[in-house]
This record gives structure tokens, C-alpha cells and sequence, in this order.
């Protein structure tokens, strides 16, 4: 992958952050996850039960359009989807975008789980990035999600992190290393929340969106707790929903080939674009047909 270094006068950084992530992975292993190892991915299908029943919800056979759940990843919010929500509104689809909290696998996924419940008709969930995360668990067992969409997205394995993900396909990103932590009330100890260092956002994060555009974003961005990046993801619902896929090829916050590796294990019908992370925001045509051809 090409290097990511920022253009001169970035200021250095305050913490060793190339170990970070160990860091945060030793301090919570116990606190957050019961003694769940935090290593590398499992592809194991039998990592539950079987899947959650969602209560009150029941499978629907009415032929209405579904509605479009989009969901926003870690450091960026729902604005991001703005482009493509306003072609799904005109393609007369119903459109509403999660407010994900951004705490972790099994936290947010229940809150989407819950969220779904209040939506009446057929599903079709869309996730950007981390948001990938989150479509995987608060599908699973719902009857009314009929395809998962994933832009640029994590489609965890059950037991798999964010951390491990990023791996996959011999993938690499640098984003770990230009993390700003903040302490949040109620963190666990060597928990904050994490934000890309303004400095290196443009370059990492959307190199191919003008920098009068990710300078707000980088102002704006909406962090992700540190412990989601090494929390193990649950059952995912893409074993048994139908899902589609885009490749970022320039992508610098999920390596490509890590995408590659997701998007084949799901079976997923996949389109590759040179873009970079943010391809609903750079690519929004390309975007909203790969979610229509979800849709139909």
C-alpha cells in the first residue's frame, strides 16, 4: 500500500501510537470481553446457538418498496450519506439514516436491532465502514432484512475484531498509528474516544474529496470508542442474507485486499471503483445503483 504520510508541518505525535492498539487490547481483554480472545479471525459457523429472534417482528410478504437503513461509520456521521440518500428519496424509496453510537459490536448491534423494530416493511441495511460492523450483528435473525449492503465496510466473521479484519488479504492501514484518544465518561480503563488526527484525515480518510471538504469533515468527525477496534464481533447476519459489496480500491482506512476477503467469504455480489474510503461521498451514483440493484 502507498504511504500515508502527511504533508509537512503536521505536527508529531504526542504517544507511541504504534502500540496502542496492544495496549488497549491487553487492558480490555478482561474488563470488556470476559477473557474472548482478541486475536485474529474465526471462521467458524458455529459460533452461537443460532440466530436471534427479533421480538415483534414477523416476516413481511408485501411487495411495497423496503425501506433504506443507512449506516454511518466511526469518525464521520450520517451527513456523509447525503448525496446518495437524496437519489434514494428520488428513486421513491423510504430512506432513514441510525444514529450509531459507536461503542462497539454487540452494544451498537442491539441498538440497531431495537431501532429495526420501529420500522415497519421489508429492510435494506446499508453500512459504511465500521458501520459494516453493525449491519453484520443487528441483522442477524431479523426476517425483515432482505440484503446487506457494504461500502467500502467491515463484514465481520463471528469472533472476528476490526483489528483483525484490517488483516486480512496480507492488508495494512496506518490509520492506528495518527489516533487522537479522549477520555468519555464511563469508559473502561484504557478505553477513550478515538479520533483521526486532523493532521493526516485528508490523506487517510478522503484523499479524493477536496480539502476545503475534509477539512470540515476532520473538524466535524464523529469518534469511535478505542475497545470497538479490538471487541469481537457476534454471529453475522451475511451467512444468511443476501449481500452486496463495494470495493474501495484506493481505500486507506480498510486495506482493499481486506475488503476483497470480506466481500468473497459473504458470497457477496461485488463492484470494485478507484476510490477512497468515503465512496459514497466521492462516487454517489455508483453508490445508490449498487443499493438499488439490493433493493429490487
Amino acid at each position: 500500500m502507498a504511504s500515508h504520510n502527511s504533508h509537512s508541518g503536521a505536527p508529531p505525535r504526542s504517544r507511541p501510537r504504534r502500540r496502542l492498539l496492544g495496549t488497549i487490547a491487553g487492558a480490555l481483554a478482561t474488563v470488556l470481553m470476559g477473557g474472548l480472545a482478541l486475536t485474529g479471525p474465526t471462521t467458524s459457523a458455529n459460533a452461537s446457538s443460532g440466530p436471534l429472534t427479533v421480538a415483534g417482528q414477523t416476516p413481511r410478504t408485501s411487495s411495497a418498496k423496503p425501506t433504506i437503513v443507512l449506516v454511518h461509520g466511526a469518525f464521520a456521521d450520517a451527513g456523509g450519506w447525503n448525496a446518495v440518500a437524496g437519489r434514494l428519496l428520488a428513486a421513491g424509496y423510504k430512506v432513514v439514516a441510525f444514529p450509531n453510537p459507536l461503542r462497539g459490536p454487540q452494544a451498537d448491534g442491539e441498538y440497531l436491532r431495537q431501532f429495526l423494530t420501529g420500522v415497519d416493511g421489508p429492510v435494506v441495511l446499508v453500512g459504511h465502514s465500521y458501520g459494516g460492523v453493525v449491519i453484520s450483528n443487528g441483522a442477524t435473525g431479523n426476517p425483515n432484512v432482505k440484503a446487506l449492503v457494504y461500502v467500502a465496510a467491515y463484514a465481520p466473521d463471528a469472533g472476528e475484531s476490526v483489528a483483525a479484519a484490517n488483516t486480512l488479504g496480507g492488508g495494512h492501514t496506518d490509520v492506528t498509528d495518527h489516533l487522537i484518544v479522549r477520555p468519555y465518561p464511563g469508559a473502561a480503563p484504557g478505553d477513550g474516544d478515538a479520533y483521526i488526527d486532523p493532521a493526516y484525515f485528508h490523506n487517510l480518510f478522503a484523499q479524493d474529496l477536496p480539502r476545503s471538504t475534509t477539512g470540515v469533515m476532520a473538524a466535524t468527525q464523529r469518534p469511535g470508542a478505542l475497545a470497538a477496534l479490538v471487541t469481537p464481533s457476534g454471529p453475522p447476519a451475511w451467512k444468511s442474507v443476501p449481500s452486496w459489496y463495494l470495493v474501495a480500491r484506493q481505500d486507506r482506512i480498510i486495506p482493499p485486499e481486506a475488503e476483497r476477503v470480506m466481500a468473497k467469504r459473504a458470497r457477496a455480489t461485488t463492484v470494485e471503483i478507484d476510490s477512497s474510503h468515503v465512496a459514497m461521498m466521492s462516487h454517489p451514483d455508483v453508490v445508490t445503483k449498487l443499493i438499488l440493484r439490493a433493493a429490487r
